[in-house]
């Protein structure tokens, strides 16, 4: 039976329309209207994806994320009035793989989902691949989708990893960020090319050795970013 969708979100009304649009696309759905409910919930069952609102009476939205990110490999589309690029691009950070401001179309909501579950399963379908760069300092691992900085393995999300793969593809060569929307992302809106920048910002602390100095993810100024590292020999 497939997973359900757990549905994070207090307004009751709201929650019974995303459902009802979801199960008419024929997903399974859970519902969960508080961050204690919600972390249950995912425990018993993990969920295909999660639809989560920030704004919940018994906790930060924020900090549940992360704690069902830590949790399985699944996908989490934040569904929110904090409206605010900055807002955007925190939930980015935090490791939303979308995000939608309300009032939103549950219409767009169920594509956005579909589009999201797509590239989980582009990834996770991929053919054994293990690209090394620096003399093995950096590994990437398309099928177990995993990448291994110094030896040790990186935690890191789809999104993540996928934007890693798109630049690590063709080192050297500069990608705009709508380029990277694209291929990291899977489509393309209004406003979704800052949160590149977040991601960047993400990976850079999982594989550089100084954030601050990077060694593979570089900067062009008014561009965009292209990748620096040296590709192993096989």
């Amino acid at each position: 039976m497939l997973q359900p969708v757990l549905i994070v979100e207090d307004d009751i009304k709201l929650a019974r329309i995303v459902k009802a649009y979801l199960e008419g696309a024929d997903f399974r759905t859970a519902h969960a209207s508080t961050v204690k409910e919600a972390l249950q919930k995912a425990e018993a069952e993990l969920p295909l994806a999660v639809i989560l609102d920030l704004g919940l009476p018994d906790g930060s939205g924020e900090e549940l994320c992360q704690s069902l990110k830590e949790r399985g490999d699944f996908p989490v589309i934040m569904l929110t009035a904090k409206s605010s690029e900055e807002e955007r691009i925190a939930g980015f950070s935090l490791g939303a793989d979308d995000y939608m401001v309300k009032p939103a179309s549950p219409r767009e909501l169920v594509c956005r989902l579909k589009a999201v579950l797509k590239r989980y399963e582009r990834t996770s379908s991929s053919p054994d691949s293990i690209a090394s760069f620096n003399n093995g300092a950096l590994v990437l691992n398309t099928l177990r989708h995993q990448i291994t900085k110094d030896g040790l393995s990186i935690s890191i999300t789809p999104t993540e990893f996928k934007l890693l793969q798109a630049l690590a593809a063709s080192p050297g060569r500069t990608f705009t960020r709508d380029e990277l929307v694209s291929r990291a992302l899977g489509y393309q809106f209004e406003g979704y090319d800052r949160s590149i920048d977040a991601h960047i910002k993400n990976l850079r602390q999982k594989i550089e050795h100084d954030p601050r100095l990077p060694e593979y993810l570089k900067t062009v100024y008014g561009v965009g970013y292209l990748f620096a590292g040296e590709r192993d020999a096989l």
